[in-house]
């Protein structure tokens, strides 16, 4: 087994950030009887490598090799523990257009993108360096005579963090990071569509000088290595960003050992634009929350209602913008790049026939483009019906589905009408408005009149069948601690 395509390339300059092999107990490691899988290139299909497959033993040895790691890093001081994430930040930082590189072969993002999102993965690190040093002790105000009462915040243990292909840096690194400040040891799952990135930070991670057995990459198949760790009552807590179909599915896995799970799962974004918005900046913005990560984001806007007196005008400068678009591979640095795959083109053409054929009107796109099969046109439907698919399910791809709407209660009850509850966008300047639909959308986090809300202090997370718990802030490394009550008498 050994890296092809990936490893040949003359633009990746630190070459010992190209792993083939998964890393655990701080050593880079092959599957038990050789076995790998391919890596390719969405964007032209190309080979770039072989990846270390693991079994299920190994995968449990990975526990083994935490669990033993876990009591050691956990009695760190915690500005010892903040060192080590320190120096994990400044080493992400100085090798960032080597890991946007690597992410733009396995992933196919725009090349500014993929920059991007390494400056938002090393901020979780940065973040959470400091954070790791203010888990205090809480006192609390006795009930009780001659009695004093602390909380103490303690970290769990061994936790699993399961990461997805859209976000491959920045989902482990906002996982991470929260469980090892806390003094967590973490056994960690990349997709195997891009494990490179995982691969690469793990390679860094040691540089910085994390010990043997406190954070493991563990690369194979998600049902060959997470079934494991969801029957092993030493991996106290379960962190997963995918699909909420998944998500109910490890739900159910991690029942009889009851973890505590963190699930960040599907979105079903809506936007909603007001007349008396400012429209060229509404459009703007819609633009950029809808394509994104060529429309493969959680938080991209799958549903979008316009009040119809200004839904004609709208319609037509928010397709000019699409028209504009550029689609192209990653390294050119496009608008637009891949799909991941031929699922995921294969439902934005059902979801577009599906449309159309219940009445909405093709405004501009709606085609695999020429430069290869992962290439889908950015794509306009208007007057699409509350009945197409579309407004229903998750797109996640370049389709923008576009609506009007005649009242506030209205919209609000059509943008409520769903099982996800992950993000929500409006745009107003009728301040009163505003604080009415903060507060009854049905939405785990709202954006008034931007697309960019997310960052390594917020509480990012969802409600309903978006998911449990909530990443970054302090409450991202809470989930990976326990509280502790101690009554101590004095009489």
């Amino acid at each position: 087994m050994r890296d092809t395509a990936i490893s040949a390339r003359t633009d990746i300059e630190d070459k010992r950030l190209l792993r083939g092999f998964a890393y655990v107990n701080g050593k880079w490691t092959s599957g038990e009887t050789g076995d790998s899988f391919a890596v390719t290139d969405p964007a032209t299909g190309a080979h770039l490598g072989d990846v270390a497959a693991l079994s299920a033993g190994q995968a449990s040895a990975c526990v083994d090799a935490a669990q033993a790691a876990f009591s050691a890093w956990a009695a760190l001081l915690p500005q010892e523990r903040a060192a080590v994430l320190r120096r994990w930040y400044a080493l992400i930082m100085a090798a960032k257009e080597d890991l946007a590189r690597i992410m733009v072969c396995e992933q196919g993002k725009p090349l500014s993108e993929a920059r991007g999102e390494i400056d938002y993965a090393a901020s979780f690190v940065d973040f959470y360096a400091e954070e790791a040093k203010r888990p205090n002790i809480e006192g609390v105000t006795s009930h009780l005579a001659n009695a004093e009462m602390e909380l103490w915040y303690e970290p769990m243990g061994v936790v699993a963090l399961i990461t997805p292909w859209n976000f491959p840096s920045a989902m482990l690194t906002r996982k991470a990071a929260a469980a090892l400040a806390a003094g967590c040891a973490v056994v960690a799952h990349p997709s195997h569509e891009t494990p490179y990135s995982a691969l690469a930070l793990a390679e860094l991670a040691e540089r910085a000088g994390m010990p043997a057995g406190v954070f493991n990459v563990v690369t194979g198949h998600a049902p060959t290595v997470v079934r494991p760790w969801t029957e092993d009552t030493r991996v106290r807590a379960l962190s997963f960003t995918g699909s909420t179909e998944v998500g109910r599915l490890l739900y159910r896995q991690s029942a009889d050992t009851v973890k505590k799970l963190v699930l960040e799962l599907g979105g079903h974004a809506p936007v909603i634009v007001f007349k008396g918005a400012d429209l060229d900046r509404a459009v703007e913005e819609v633009i950029k929350a809808k394509f994104a990560t060529s429309g493969q984001d959680c938080l991209g806007a799958n549903r979008i209602y316009v009040e119809r007196p200004i839904y004609e005008a709208f319609c037509e400068k928010f397709i000019a913008a699409t028209q504009a678009l550029t689609l192209g591979t990653g390294m050119d640095d496009p608008d637009i790049g891949p799909l991941m795959n031929a699922s995921a083109v294969a439902k934005q053409k059902e979801h577009v026939e599906d449309a159309l054929a219940k009445g909405a009107k093709l405004a501009c796109g709606g085609e695999i483009s020429d430069l290869g099969p992962l290439f889908f046109q950015p794509t306009v439907l208007t007057d699409v019906p509350e009945t197409a698919k579309i407004m229903r399910e998750e797109t996640f791809g370049p389709v923008a589905p576009i609506t009007p709407f005649d009242s506030e209660d209205e919209v609000v009850a059509r943008a409520n009408d769903s099982e996800y509850g992950l993000v929500a966008y409006v745009h107003s300047q009728d301040p009163r408005r505003i604080y009415r639909l903060s507060r009854s959308l049905q939405y785990g986090m709202v954006a008034v009149n931007r697309t960019k809300v997310t960052g390594a202090p917020i509480p990012f997370g969802g409600v309903k069948q978006s998911g449990l718990g909530r990443e970054g802030a302090r409450m991202g490394m809470q989930e990976f601690m326990d509280v502790k009550y101690v009554c101590r008498d004095w009489a």
